[in-house]
């Protein structure tokens, strides 16, 4: 595991995707977090997505905006590797530029010094290459040399991000996005388990930093939390009855692995059924199930973050659900560092 630089101790973050069109108005709710982010908002732009704002500069692909497709070609992929391979040590080729975020760059104007870590995110390789599909409508990750180069690609830019966001805090760190993690261990799929635990290992281990990788569908467990990553960011609303039966999840805390947990619903119709205290008891459910395994109480408590349960694009009342779910969520964490006496690093 990475060396912390800083105390989780029950902080809050949130994933990337928010549904606001404002841009000023989502930095400012994300800042609000103890560890905030920059958002990713597909309602401003076609570029705001995280699969677009992955691809810039990856060979045999052409981002059509208007009809808001991603197209890749094998062979325009041949075509431009040559010149890809002789960019590939130049920085610039992996930045987040202005045209594929213009909210990242006003991230990083903000003064962020001052909180105890900083968060940053880009699509997994995984994911990125079930996604996205050939001419033939194959998806990329079954092309060997296509998925090399991918892997690689993502790795940079992740790194490439990573730096950036400790320039202007020295504990920054970057996730990896996985929705698509899960589909790898359906029998359709032509990218196996086994494959698929060497590679993400393998580009785990070429991340610099903390090596973070959240989810909020239904994969096999252990395959990820017996991987090389050191935060696990999932939906624990949904999924925490199921995972705190895994042997891995006590193995993982105890070597240093920290849980961000997903915990407060951004649904409308959750939320409305939700009470601080009813979140905190099924939160507190979980922790037991824990401690009954021998996990040590004031470790796992060390180790988390408390996070929005998912993302959430689809309220009829756009972003009021979300932001209202932000703000259960800072109570939610001020409740539970009250009760166990954890602190925050400013206040220590």
């Amino acid at each position: 595991m990475v060396p912390l630089g800083f105390s989780p101790n029950c902080q809050t973050t949130a994933m990337g995707i928010m549904p606001h069109q404002d841009i000023e108005r989502a930095l400012e709710v994300a800042l609000s977090l103890d560890i905030p982010f920059w958002p990713q908002l597909p309602k401003v732009s076609y570029f705001e997505d995280m699969y677009v704002q992955a691809l810039e500069n990856f060979p045999g692909v052409r981002i059509d905006p208007d009809h808001q497709k991603i197209y890749f070609d094998r062979s325009r992929f041949y075509e431009e590797l040559p010149s890809y391979f002789e960019k590939a040590e130049d920085p610039q080729t992996f930045r987040l530029t202005k045209e594929f975020s213009l909210v990242y760059r006003q991230f990083l104007e903000r003064d962020l010094s001052h909180y105890p870590a900083i968060r940053g995110q880009m699509i997994s390789p995984i994911s990125l290459g079930l996604k996205i599909v050939d001419e033939n409508q194959k998806p990329i990750i079954y092309h060997d040399e296509v998925r090399e180069v991918l892997f690689d690609f993502i790795q940079k830019k992740v790194n490439q991000q990573y730096y950036e966001l400790r320039e202007k805090n020295p504990n920054a760190f970057v996730w990896v996005d996985d929705p698509g993690l899960a589909l790898i261990f359906s029998a359709l799929s032509g990218y196996n388990e086994v494959q698929a635990k060497g590679d993400l290992n393998r580009f785990l281990e070429g991340l610099e930093g903390l090596r973070g990788v959240h989810l909020c569908a239904k994969p096999d467990w252990d395959f990820l939390l017996r991987s090389k990553m050191d935060i696990l960011s999932f939906d624990s609303f949904n999924c925490g009855v199921v995972i705190v039966h895994y042997p891995s999840l006590k193995d993982f805390v105890e070597r240093g692995g920290i849980i961000s947990w997903g915990i407060v619903p951004t649904y409308t119709e959750l939320l409305e059924q939700e009470t601080i205290p009813s979140l905190m008891e099924r939160l507190e459910t979980f922790w037991e199930d824990l401690f009954r395994q021998g996990v040590d109480q004031a470790k796992l408590l060390h180790q988390s973050l408390l996070a929005p349960a998912t993302c959430n694009l689809l309220n009829p009342d756009k972003e009021r659900t979300v932001e209202k779910a932000f703000e259960v969520l800072k109570e939610l964490s001020r409740k539970i560092r009250e009760k166990y006496l954890l602190t925050r690093n400013h206040e220590q």
